[in-house]
Formats: structure tokens, sequence, C-alpha cells
């Protein structure tokens, strides 16, 4: 494919540069890929996304290099951002005064995951060190595969709702403990205050600059429309601004954008949604980090080693998200099968564990690509696997309003035109 993309660029020269053509058909290939993938089989689109994404990484595609650096790392912050920013929204802490339980499932079945994976990768002989960092972002579930799941089989109820806010949770979790853990992974020859610093800096930053968000945001709700066009515009320039500042000033984007968004839930309890148009540019970033996640994932090295680990560390991490949300359903409000389902819902991996397998890779050279060798193929297959049984999750509990794909997908006015 390489000598392919170089005779190409002998005669094309677009003013935008190569990448740019080639990631654009990409995006194009990937959007048709994911609606003919839905329509036909009654997947979710994100399926058809990361295994374009997939096709493309292992056919050698130069769009995207590893580890990540730029203007494709920015995107990938900020396609994170703003799904995080969102999900944030949804959470009002006061919430979890009225269902303490709820924030109990999240705090076991994050702990648990981090344990199980810890000790089941340390059963196959794999160092401590590398086994803790795998098991930290092995904790993080994907609000963006879920939310998508969810949006392409029209789900609403208990359990999406659950899986929802769990799988949010969990992201700040693993959030915060990767960004401490690799903020002391070279810890200065002093005392425990300098040894603490970047750990403060990064946690301060991201703080900081989520209540400025969610400070202008606030403001900027007293005198625009939520549905206007314009609030749009401002809402994904001041994430954008934000992503570009977090990182700049050694915090961590994602984070803040979460923070941001939960500060703003506070400052604004009414509902609010997202303006329609917010929504199509949203979408579209989120597509474009589902593909860039997959093409960098599908990059490490196979080998029936790896594959071995990847199956233990799957198996691990699903059981024990299951157990944890199982086991503190009693007085949570759902029924211990909807607790099931909510667990099975919990399953994929994408952005947000790409960015953490980053942080860890540009915090050490050593240590970095270990994790990676492990980490990147866990989280393509759970992009992917991830999302379907997701999907199956969903119409098992009974919460789509879309048959099961077993029974056939209705034929609705328009739906045959995308």
């Amino acid at each position: 494919m390489n000598e392919i993309m170089a005779i190409w660029a002998d005669w094309l020269r677009p003013s935008a540069g190569l990448p740019t053509v080639q990631w654009s058909l990409l995006l194009a290939v990937a959007a048709a890929v994911g609606h003919l993938l839905q329509r036909h089989t009654g997947l979710p689109k994100v399926v058809g996304y990361s295994l374009t994404g997939a096709l493309a990484g292992l056919a050698g595609f130069s769009g995207a290099a590893w580890p990540l650096q730029g203007t494709s790392l920015f995107l990938l912050e900020l396609g994170v951002s703003v799904v995080l920013f969102e999900s944030g929204g949804r959470i009002a802490l006061r919430w979890f005064r009225h269902n303490p339980m709820v924030l109990l499932q999240s705090v076991l079945e994050s702990t648990l995951t981090a344990v199980a994976v810890y000790y089941a990768l340390r059963w196959m002989g794999v160092p401590s060190a590398v086994a803790e960092a795998v098991g930290l972002i092995s904790m993080v579930a994907s609000p963006a595969v879920f939310s998508r799941v969810a949006m392409d089989t029209r789900a609403s109820g208990p359990v999406t709702e659950r899986a929802m806010v769990l799988s949010t949770l969990s992201a700040l979790y693993a959030l915060t403990l990767v960004s401490a853990r690799t903020g002391v992974m070279h810890p200065a020859q002093g005392s425990l205050s300098e040894t603490l610093f970047p750990v403060a800096v990064v946690l301060g930053v991201s703080f900081v600059v989520g209540a400025v968000l969610a400070l202008a945001l606030r403001s900027a709700l007293r005198l625009m429309s939520p549905t206007s066009e314009n609030t749009s515009m401002l809402l994904i320039a001041l994430i954008a601004a934000a992503t570009a500042l977090a990182a700049h000033f050694g915090g961590s984007a994602p984070l803040a954008a979460l923070l941001g968004g939960m500060l703003l839930k506070q400052l604004n309890p009414r509902p609010w949604a997202w303006p329609r148009q917010l929504g199509t540019a949203a979408s579209l970033l989120t597509m474009l980090t589902f593909v860039l996640v997959s093409v960098v994932a599908a990059k490490a090295d196979w080998n029936p080693a790896v594959a071995n680990l990847v199956g233990v560390l799957v198996l691990a991490r699903g059981a024990a998200k299951v157990t944890g949300v199982v086991a503190a359903n009693w007085g949570s409000g759902t029924s211990w099968r909807q607790a099931f389902w909510t667990g099975c819902a919990m399953s994929p991996m994408s952005s947000i564990a790409l960015l953490l397998v980053q942080q860890f890779v540009t915090s050490s050279y050593t240590l970095g690509p270990r994790v990676a060798g492990i980490a990147l193929p866990a989280i393509l297959l759970m992009e992917v696997v991830g999302a379907i049984v997701a999907t199956f999750a969903i119409y098992r509990c009974g919460e789509s309003s879309r048959p099961a794909p077993s029974e056939g997908l209705p034929t609705m006015p328009g739906e045959l035109n995308g």
C-alpha cells in the first residue's frame, strides 16, 4: 500500500496535502460501510467504522503514525472531549444522594476490573508494572461507543441510562488514576511533595480548565438559546479551546471536558439537549475517532502469545465488570437481570483507552511499548466485539425500539436513503 501511495503522491498534489485526501476518502468509505452494515445486518454503524479502519491499518495506511502527535492527537482528544463533556453533562451529583448504590456499583466494578486484569496478566507471566498499567487502562468503558450503539438501536430505559452513567464514571476514574500513575512513573530524587507535584499539576490544571469551561458555557446559556446554531458554534469552539489549553498547560484534555460537563450540570440542573447542528459535528468527530483508533490499533504486532494475553484480558475484564455491577445491585433500583445486561453493555473499549495507552507510551520509552503491545490489540477487539455485545445486551433487555436483527429491520420513510 505504501508503494501505491508514493505513486499517487507523485502526480496528485492537493493544496491540503496527501494525508487530507487519504483521510477524507477513508472516512467516506467508513460512513458508507457503517450505513450498509446497519441496514443489512442491524449491527450498529460503529462496527462498520471500526472494521474499515482496521482493514486500512492492516493494509498499511500511512495517515496515522504511532504514537500520535500533532493534528491527529488533537482531533482524537477533541472527539473524546466532546463525548465526555456531553456524558458528564448528564450526571447530576445530587442523584447519588438518593441512590448511593449506583456510585458503589461504579467503584466496585472499576476496582474489580483493574484487580482482575492485573492478576490474570500476572498469572500469564506479564511483569508487574505492565500488568498494573494494563489493569488501569482496562477499567475504562467507552461512552462514545455505547452512545452510538444506543442511538443506532434507539434504546432508552434503565439499563441504557445506567450503563451510560457507569461508563462515564469509569472514564473519570481511569483518566485520574492513569494521569497520577504516569506523573510519578519517574519519581524525582527529593521530597514527597516534589514527587507528587506533577500529579497535582495534571489534576489541578484539568479541574481549573473544566471549571472555566463550565462557567463560560453557563454564562452563554443565560444569553443564548440552547437550540441556536450560534450556541452550537460557541460550544464546539469552547470545547476545542479547552482541549488545546488543557494539553498545553500539562493537564488532561478529556478529564477537563468531563469535569466541565459535570460542573455545568450542577450549575445548570435543568435538562438540556445538544443542538441538532452540534450533533452532526459531534457525529463526524466521533466517527473520526473510531476509525483513527482502529487504524492505529490494527498496526500493533499480532502473534499467538499476544493473542493469548488479549483473550485472558478480555475474559477477566468482562467477568469483573458483570460481577461488580451485579454484586452492588441490591437497592440500586434495577433488577438482577438488568444489572447483568448493564455489565455486558459496558464491554466496549475505544478512544479513551487509546489515549491512556498514549500517556504510558509518552511517559516511559521502556514500559510504554510493552503496555501498548497488549492494550492496542485488546482495544481493537473490544471496539468491534464490545459494540456487538452491547447491542445484544440492549436487545435482550428489551430497551430498543427497533426489532432485533434476527427479526428483520423495519423499513421507514427515508430509511433506505440514509
